[in-house]
């Protein structure tokens, strides 16, 4: 989940910088915070539950790697959001 937001944050930012015309990079970016948050709270509630140690066959060690990919999916969805509400110059109006 962590791998697929962090993918999906890609592909937004990708969309709102203009680079990538398929889909919606508002819809991509609200996806990406989504999954992320999802992929994060998934990973901490596996490491919180889960026993033993690392190399035990548990998956503690993908739920350590988890956590910051789902916190990066959260990062590159919210800068795709960000990205899209910045004024363009042609935009502005003169008074």
């Amino acid at each position: 989940m962590g791998l697929l937001g962090l993918v999906i944050g890609w592909l937004a930012l990708a969309r709102a910088g203009g680079r990538i015309s398929i889909g919606t990079a508002r819809t991509g970016g609200l996806s990406a915070i989504a999954v992320g948050i999802v992929g994060t709270g998934l990973a901490v509630l596996h490491l919180a539950t889960s026993s033993g140690g690392p190399g035990t066959g548990n998956g503690l060690v993908g739920a350590v790697v988890a956590v910051p990919l789902g916190l990066g999916g959260v990062f590159l969805g919210r800068r795709a959001l960000t990205r899209l509400r910045l004024p363009r110059p042609a935009d502005r109006t003169t008074v």
